[in-house]
C-alpha cells in the first residue's frame, strides 16, 4: 500500500534515507558561490542598503512569511535579474516526487519556485526557532529532487529574511548536495555577498538555458 506523507513533515534523515541524497565531500563541488562573484555597481550598493534598512526597519514586528517575500526577498530577485527571462515565478507550486522504491510519495507546495526549473527559493517564517533554515533544508531538498533534468545541477537558497543560504544538487543515480556559509543580513558585508552569489547563479543558469536551446 503506497504511503502518502506531506513535504513539511520531512527531516533531513528522511531525504537521506528515501531519496538517498548524500552531502558532497570536499569544497569543489559548490564553487558557484566563491568564485568568479560579480562586482557590485554603487547604484546596486544603494538599493542593497535601502533593503537592509527596510528590514531593519521591519524586524521590530512580527516578520511573517508575506513580509519576508516583500520587504527583502522581492527586491533581492528583481535587483538579481530573476524577475526577467529565462526565469518567471510561480508562487504555490505543488510537485511530486516518488521515491526510489515507489513506497512513498511525497506530496507538498513551495513559497517561490524560479524556473527553468534550476532555482528554487524557500521563504521560513522568521522569528520562531522551528523555522530556522535547518528546519527548512529538509523542504527545500524534496522540491530540488524533483528537477526532470538530472544531468543539469539545480541551485536553492534558504532564507528568513535576516539569514541566508545557498544550496546545490545533482540529481545523479545517487544525488548529492553541498552548502554554502551561512550569511546574516545585518553582519559586515553579508548581504551584498548575498546579491553578489544571486547574480552569479543567474548569469550561470541563463547561459546554461542558451547553451541547450
Amino acid at each position: 500500500m503506497t504511503q502518502t506523507i506531506q513535504a513539511k513533515t520531512l527531516t533531513l534523515r528522511d531525504i537521506k534515507t528515501q531519496f538517498n541524497a548524500q552531502l558532497a565531500e570536499g569544497e569543489q563541488f559548490f564553487r558557484e558561490w566563491i568564485d568568479e562573484l560579480p562586482e557590485i555597481t554603487d547604484e546596486e550598493q544603494r538599493y542593497l542598503d535601502k533593503v537592509k534598512s527596510g528590514y531593519t526597519n521591519s524586524a521590530d514586528y512580527p516578520m511573517i512569511e508575506d513580509t519576508v517575500k516583500m520587504v527583502v526577498l522581492a527586491p533581492l530577485l528583481f535587483l538579481a535579474d530573476f524577475f526577467l527571462n529565462p526565469f518567471h515565478i510561480e508562487c504555490e507550486k505543488s510537485v511530486e516526487l516518488v521515491t526510489v522504491d515507489e513506497d512513498i510519495i511525497v506530496r507538498g507546495s513551495i513559497d517561490i519556485l524560479l524556473l527553468l526549473e534550476s532555482f528554487w527559493v524557500v521563504a521560513i517564517e522568521a522569528k520562531r526557532v522551528q523555522y530556522s533554515l535547518e528546519a527548512g533544508l529538509p523542504q527545500l531538498l524534496f522540491y530540488m529532487l524533483s528537477n526532470p533534468n538530472p544531468d543539469k545541477p539545480t541551485f536553492g537558497m534558504l532564507t528568513n529574511g535576516s539569514n541566508f543560504r545557498f544550496i546545490k544538487l545533482i540529481k545523479q543515480e545517487t544525488p548529492q548536495y553541498a552548502l554554502s556559509h551561512e550569511f546574516v543580513i545585518d553582519r559586515g558585508r553579508d548581504f551584498h555577498e548575498v546579491f553578489r552569489i544571486l547574480k552569479r547563479l543567474a548569469s550561470l543558469i541563463s547561459s546554461n538555458t542558451n547553451t541547450s536551446t
